[in-house]
């Protein structure tokens, strides 16, 4: 029996605050649609076996355009009301792979940053498997914390989490499964880890520009960045 990973690419928000009625994830960037970057990557990664990616129903039409030119298959998954829902629902999607053993790691990764690239996917992959857990960060030199006396001081070792993030995927889907029944909603994939999982999480150096597409100037300096 073969095992491989899977890459779980979010595309089911709104993504509001980039000011277009269109899902941000399917605005054009550079000659493609944003999402279509990001699959591109995780397609190019050969540890990479299974990609899924999470849809709202209402972007069927797009997210099939899209994937007519991505290099490998896609699956698709309906996403939930929140990003966590949505994460949930892959993993249940994936879940007999992952309790056959055919699946052992499980990458999730936000639509909205189109300029991840594959190498950084494979040193995200590779801690994985070492240690059970990984997410890529960028050292935050800016944040600072402020005490009961309001007095402000530097946060040591502080950084800025990116995506993908990956896990082994058996105490994924059971710590998703433990956070369902408690109704505990997390703010990311590391911090439902943190609370149901006792897998080390370990940090990989991310990349500047793996930006995340919020607001309108994103994707002008995404641009930019890709013509380069």
């Amino acid at each position: 029996m073969e095992t491989t990973a899977a890459a779980v690419v979010l595309a089911s928000g709104a993504g509001t605050r980039v000011g277009a009625k269109l899902n941000k994830v399917y605005l054009p960037l550079a000659g493609r649609r944003v999402v279509a970057w990001s699959l591109d990557a995780f397609a190019r990664v050969p540890g990479i076996g299974v990609l899924v990616l999470v849809i709202r129903p209402q972007d069927r039409e797009l997210a099939d355009e899209v994937l007519e030119n991505v290099l490998r298959d896609v699956e698709i998954v309906h996403g939930g009301d929140t990003r966590q829902a949505s994460e949930l629902n892959a993993l249940r999607h994936l879940a007999p792979r992952i309790t056959g053993g055919r699946v052992d790691a499980v990458l999730l990764h936000d639509a909205a940053r189109p300029l991840v690239h594959s190498d950084l996917v494979g040193a995200v992959l590779a801690r994985t498997r070492e240690d059970g857990g990984a997410v890529p960060g960028l050292a935050a030199d800016d944040v600072v914390g402020v005490d009961a006396g309001h007095l402000v001081a530097q946060v040591p070792g502080a950084i800025r989490v990116q995506t993908p993030q990956g896990f082994r995927a058996g105490p994924l889907l059971e710590a998703y499964e433990q956070a369902e029944r408690e109704g505990f909603l997390g703010t990311d994939t590391s911090s439902c880890m943190e609370r149901f999982s006792s897998l080390p999480i370990r940090w990989v150096p991310g990349a500047p520009e793996n930006l995340k597409i919020t607001y309108p100037h994103d994707l002008v300096v995404a641009e930019r960045l890709l013509a380069r």
